[in-house]
């Protein structure tokens, strides 16, 4: 068994005794080090490439995905760099996590993605997309990985210049936030969120943070006060509970603040406890404890457990009248909630190397992910492909209800018929008209949350050309748009098909080459097939 390198360069490391660990070391000085000044020595040699490494492996082995993850995310970047030596894909080496390599390989292109991209795709560029997304499908460690990465690198873009800086934050703020919260990765989401602020919003970063600084005392103060009233109401019910503050993180109070217009004493959130019990039952017991003790805010109350998000989570939120009169907001969830909802996809792998049961939830976090792959020979370029990727990853989603009671998620702002869409491309072709919460609605209409969706249909499959119109607002997804178009793609092909046919036909035999084979005639003007002669000639 090689050294534990990784205990000499990373005290706070777990000792798990990892017998691929050493490579990434090994890879740096051509010889497992020996001792803690080896290490360092080899750390020197390559001081960007060890610090990404190393920062990556610490962050990848707190959430728990296993030691092929760790040698994974600590090889890649000296791959990347290409001081890997060249015979490591021949024994004793094999036995590497190559896989996940490869995986992170077809990652890169993400670095370059930005909704600011105006230029089109080429079709090897929509490749590359559709490789991205199978990587992710088939290994969604490879992306938690690649999160750690990009936290890495905003928190090592301290020296960059300002422009560069806000570049990283804004697509950190586009694609990788809103990736790690689609994943249900809160540990990471919110950091990525906080460094991002921190450059595009360096005034507003700093006051709400010198804001917090300012009431901690007294924030901790009515904390601790009403964590204590709320523990003696769950002791004299003989209710097991852990009551801690919920910390309450800069981004998410300027977003609050910027969208909301609110002043810093209207957040009820700066204020918060969170409740973590054993089982379901004891969740909403706690609820009833807390409504019956202070006043809850009308229109505050969310139940994410009967009705999870797509990214699987869930809780109980609540804001009441607390102690003093002031505003408090409670979470309540059990301790498994607490976990998927912090670690998200990376809760499976844990739960796996512990010996627990796998969540449950990570068919649920990536099937978006593999509903989009399948459907990505829909769109027509590259450009469009990332306009769905983004609008499937943005934090802004809906959740309606079919009349079956199944839960529909979509990006907000949807309309009727997107969800007709979203339902089944049939669906949508024969959709004439809806019924949201029992009434005739127009398929133009915005769904918003909880409504109950019902899609009425004719017998023929019939689009309308002005569902393709902007203006008028039909289809406010890039997925419904992009059926409707192969549609009409379809069946224009179709008619020039017909019309190519019947012009051939009477201009050969006005030439009296009625005998002259189609499929000459289309080799001759460089058609593989006969059919796109025909329908180019249409």
């Amino acid at each position: 068994m090689r050294t534990h390198a990784l205990a000499f360069i990373i005290p706070g490391l777990k000792s798990r005794p990892y017998p691929k660990a050493s490579a990434p070391m090994t890879a740096l000085t051509l010889q497992p080090p020996t001792t803690a000044a080896d290490a360092k020595a080899c750390l020197a040699r390559f001081p960007d490439q060890a610090a990404r490494a190393l920062r990556a492996g610490l962050m990848v082995e707190d959430l728990g995905l296993g030691e092929d993850a760790v040698v994974a995310a600590m090889l890649y970047p000296l791959m990347e760099a290409d001081v890997l030596p060249a015979d490591w894909t021949d024994p004793p080496h094999t036995d590497l996590p190559w896989d996940l390599l490869k995986g992170l390989d077809r990652l890169r292109i993400m670095d370059d993605l930005a909704p600011s991209q105006t230029a089109a795709h080429s079709d090897v560029q929509l490749e590359r997309l559709r490789k991205m997304l199978l990587a992710m499908v088939e290994d969604a460690r490879i992306v938690v990985i690649k999160l750690c990465y990009r936290l890495h690198t905003l928190e090592s873009a301290k020296g960059l210049a300002a422009e560069e800086q806000r570049r990283l934050a804004q697509q950190t703020l586009d694609l990788f936030a809103p990736l790690a919260n689609r994943l249900g990765i809160w540990q990471i989401k919110w950091q990525l969120e906080d460094w991002s602020l921190r450059y595009l919003h360096p005034d507003a970063y700093h006051k709400i943070a010198g804001w917090l600084d300012e009431r901690r005392a007294d924030r901790e103060r009515y904390i601790r006060e009403t964590i204590a009233a709320v523990q003696v109401e769950l002791e004299r019910h003989h209710i097991r509970a852990t009551v801690t503050g919920r910390p309450k993180h800069l981004y998410s109070i300027w977003r609050k603040l910027e969208r909301k217009g609110m002043s810093f004493s209207g957040l009820f959130d700066a204020r918060a406890i969170r409740v973590l019990v054993d089982d379901i039952p004891a969740c909403y017991a706690v609820l009833g404890l807390i409504h019956g003790r202070w006043q809850p805010i009308p229109g505050q109350f969310d139940d994410y457990i009967a009705s999870p998000k797509e990214n699987n989570y869930q809780s109980l939120h609540t804001a009441v009248i607390g102690p003093a009169g002031k505003t408090l907001e409670v979470q309540i969830r059990t301790h498994r909630m607490h976990e998927q909802a912090e670690l998200g996809v990376a809760a499976h792998w844990r739960y796996k190397e512990i010996g627990v049961a796998p969540d449950i939830g990570l068919e649920r976090r990536i099937n978006w992910l593999r509903k989009l792959l399948e459907s990505s020979g829909e769109d027509g370029n590259a450009e469009e492909f990332m306009d769905r990727f983004r609008a499937e990853i943005g934090e802004e989603r809906v959740y309606v209800i079919t009349p079956r009671g199944d839960i529909q998620d979509l990006p907000a702002g949807a309309t009727a018929l997107d969800f007709a869409y979203a339902v089944h491309t049939d669906v949508g072709h024969r959709c004439r008209g809806a019924r949201i919460n029992g009434t005739i609605a127009p398929l133009t209409r915005p769904l918003q949350n909880g409504d109950r969706v019902e899609i009425l249909t004719a017998k023929e499959l019939k689009p309308s050309r002005d569902w393709l119109i902007p203006q008028f607002g039909y289809l406010a997804t890039s997925r419904a748009r992009a059926k409707v178009r192969q549609w009409f793609k379809h069946e224009d092909y179709n008619q020039n098909l017909a019309t190519g046919r019947e012009l051939l036909e009477r201009e050969l035999n006005r030439l009296s080459m009625g005998d002259e084979p189609y499929d000459a005639l289309a080799a001759r003007f460089n058609y593989g097939k006969v059919n796109d002669f025909l329908a180019a000639i249409g």
